[in-house]
């Protein structure tokens, strides 16, 4: 049976650009002819993706499969780790929930799940051209080493050769890759084939000494020199850039709280691609100020995140906002936080009740079981500043472990299961949903946007809103098209062909 060639993309840290570099492979090797398709055999991060299957996998590796043309799958994730504390994360295996467990337990118990991960990377090496693996944070993290099934580990055992990418725009990459390389084993240090600097500005010509060096010292060449691309693309956890982003203010201002464990903020991307519309994230009440649309996102721990806003004064803010006719938004666990009160009777997440924020008519109970599925629908018929969203489609999916109960009903939806049913509620002006990619459809953004140039007296025709889908193909190709030009892609193609030889 014919088996898929491999590559492996490490890092020399977190955010070296590992995701994005791997999501331009994928669409590259699409555009030269191959079936391919990404892996990740751990990932660590609270922006996740539902499958057509009910199955939850890590946001990039559904991005990187969507810059492939494929179906996201779960092989392409088969570990998933939601950090719910600090020292603790939910494990999610193949799709589904095994547990929380702090982190020596899951170190302890990791090698346990090389069979799950194996299967699941078999399984499309033999369905594929190519693999495009990536590792997670840094092989050079050495109290990981024992055990590893994610870099090294994982790279010896598929016989993948490795990429190894350092973040120039942060200091110091020269010494972050050569550093890297002398904390591997002599065996690991083989399986390096190229070294990519990434995220550079400025003059090629004056780093051009830095690369010849750097190759002679570690005696890997240098493959490529990525620049710092204007590209728009999922990210995949909280150290993204858009928390810290400030572009020229729009007709319409939109503040996203960012919560400690806010999770899946990638719902908020369409908008925030909308010619017109500022979209920026806020920690504190100095930073609010008084945007058009307020929203609460979701978050891997609601009732310590509702706790996190009591205590720094957002919560009174918010109330505050909206008592003053302020448009407020909740989506998943910022939809519990609006409602009257949260029981968490089995420890879900932090026990015990709390009172919620108290904009919306609802109460929420956490279960044991997590709701997973997509989702299609329309909003129902609503009233006042609502009434523009009436009958409007939408399609999204639903990550959650509450059962929130309502009497005003947001929108109506019919499960995988062809279970129709009632979501989320409104009330003057705040509503809340479950549905994380609600704005994934232009008539969705279309109809918001109504809602919202009504209420200010702009005209919705000054804001232009691109199709998501094909907003989303282009920046794939904008990013294979800035990575074909600055990596040398003859030496990814002879690599792949030799493996680790």
């Amino acid at each position: 049976m014919k088996r898929a060639k491999v590559i492996m993309i490490q890092g020399t840290a977190s955010n070296a650009g590992k995701s994005l570099l791997a999501a331009a492979l994928c669409r590259i090797f699409r555009q030269d002819g191959y079936r391919v398709a990404p892996f990740k055999s751990q990932n660590m991060a609270l922006n996740s993706y539902i499958t057509r299957e009910g199955l939850e996998m890590g946001r990039a590796q559904a991005v990187q499969a969507q810059a492939a043309g494929i179906e996201p799958s779960v092989r392409m994730n088969p570990i998933l780790l939601k950090p719910s504390s600090d020292t603790g994360s939910q494990v999610i295996v193949n799709g589904e929930v095994v547990g929380t467990m702090s982190a020596r337990d899951y170190f302890a118990k990791k090698r346990s799940f090389l069979p799950q991960i194996m299967q699941a990377y078999e399984s499309l090496a033999a369905e594929n051209d190519i693999i495009v693996v990536e590792g997670a944070g840094s092989p050079a993290e050495i109290n990981l080493k024992t055990d590893d099934i994610v870099n090294m580990g994982l790279a010896k055992l598929i016989g993948a050769p490795v990429l190894l990418v350092g973040d120039i725009d942060r200091g110091g990459v020269f010494a972050s890759l050569a550093g890297t390389l002398l904390l591997l084993d002599s065996d690991e240090r083989r399986m390096v084939k190229g070294l990519v600097i990434n995220k550079f500005r400025g003059d090629i010509e004056i780093l051009r000494p830095g690369l010849e060096q750097i190759a002679q010292i570690t005696g890997v060449p240098v493959v490529g020199t990525v620049p710092c691309l204007d590209v728009d693309i999922d990210d995949e956890d909280s150290l993204s850039d858009r928390f810290h982003k400030r572009g020229t203010p729009g007709l319409l201002d939109i503040a996203v709280v960012r919560l400690p464990r806010i999770s899946n903020f990638t719902d908020f991307n369409p908008l925030s691609a909308a010619d017109g519309i500022s979209l920026r994230y806020v920690h504190s009440i100095a930073e609010l100020g008084s945007p058009d649309l307020l929203i609460l996102p979701g978050t891997k721990n609601t009732m310590s995140d509702l706790l996190w806003l009591r205590q720094c004064g957002l919560e009174a803010a918010i109330q505050k906002f909206a008592a003053a006719g302020g448009a407020v938004l909740g989506i998943c666990g910022g939809y519990q936080m609006l409602g009257k009160r949260l029981r968490d009777p089995f420890e879900v997440e932090h026990g015990g009740e709390l009172a919620g924020i108290g904009l919306l008519p609802v109460d929420t109970v956490f279960a044991r079981q997590k709701t997973r599925t997509q989702v299609r629908g329309a909003f129902g018929t609503l009233d006042g500043w609502f009434a523009g969203l009436s009958g409007v489609p939408l399609e999204g999916y639903e990550i959650h472990m509450g059962e929130t109960y309502s009497e005003v009903p947001l929108l109506w939806v019919e499960t995988q299961d062809g279970i129709r049913k009632p979501d989320g509620a409104y009330s003057r002006t705040v509503c809340g949903s479950y549905l994380h990619g609600l704005f994934d459809r232009a008539e969705t953004v279309s109809a918001l946007v109504s809602c919202l140039c009504t209420a200010k007296g702009v005209d919705p025709s000054l804001i232009s809103i691109p199709d998501p889908v094909a907003y989303r193909e282009a920046q794939f190709d904008l990013l294979a098209q800035g990575v074909r030009e600055h990596i040398d892609l003859q030496e990814i193609y002879r690599i792949l062909k030799e493996g680790v030889m």
